[in-house]
């Protein structure tokens, strides 16, 4: 469950994960969200001791990581630029021509489009349909997991989504951010693991976590790679 902690004039949102460790620590993702590592038991009033301790170190680290989002150019569809499928890198081909199409050669991406200013919409839209393809076949396997705990999503639906790779809404309805396509495989399942542990475990609990972890034992590394690879 996030909570927040208000820090002079800053709010920082943070969720706990308790564990057997023997220490307390903190993490800041590149997506800003921040993570204390507590021994089981810790009571709030120490939690929030050590909030105010590392608070300014907290901020410096979100603000680092917006910062160097920031300097990543927004792509523009053009020849010659890098695109992503899957974790592999693609060097993007724009033509012009009497139809539209898109297809991957090797390791390019032809887009073939009556007007140049088609190849954004072309490419999101090819995307979007892989996405959906995709997803869905990762997605069957983890769902067929999860029936021995007697749970399955009522619908597995992929759209665009500016602040979460995924979420899992009161009704079992399970969505997946289209971006998530550009990421290598084991993070999509990640991405699908987690919202599925949400269908057993709303908040972010130490038995979600607990769950988490049986499922998908390495999904620490998986959720690094992704939150590095799609900054």
């Amino acid at each position: 469950m996030q909570q927040i902690f208000v820090f002079g004039k800053e709010t920082i949102p943070y969720s706990v994960l308790f564990s057997a460790r023997r220490t307390l620590g903190i993490k800041v993702y590149p997506s800003g969200e921040v993570v204390l590592l507590a021994p089981e038991g810790t009571p709030e009033e120490v939690i929030e001791q050590k909030l105010h301790k590392r608070a300014p170190w907290i901020l410096r680290q979100q603000a680092y990581f917006k910062d160097f989002g920031i300097r990543s150019p927004e792509k523009r569809y053009v020849s010659g630029e890098s695109h992503y499928y899957l974790g592999k890198q693609f060097l993007l081909r724009v033509s012009e021509g009497k139809t539209n199409s898109v297809r991957y050669k090797g390791r390019c991406f032809e887009v073939v489009c009556t007007s140049p200013d088609k190849a954004r919409e072309l490419m999101k839209s090819w995307y979007r349909e892989h996405a959906k393809l995709k997803f869905t076949e990762y997605a069957e396997p983890i769902i067929s997991r999860f029936a021995r705990y007697g749970v399955a999503p009522t619908s597995l639906y992929v759209q665009e989504m500016e602040n979460r790779w995924g979420s899992c809404t009161p009704k079992g309805k399970i969505i997946l951010n289209t971006e998530l396509i550009k990421a290598p495989r084991p993070c999509i399942e990640y991405v699908i693991t987690h919202e599925m542990c949400h269908l057993l475990h709303p908040d972010h609990t130490a038995a979600f976590f607990t769950l988490l972890e049986t499922e998908m034992p390495d999904w620490r590394r998986w959720k690094d790679k992704l939150e590095r690879f799609m900054m």
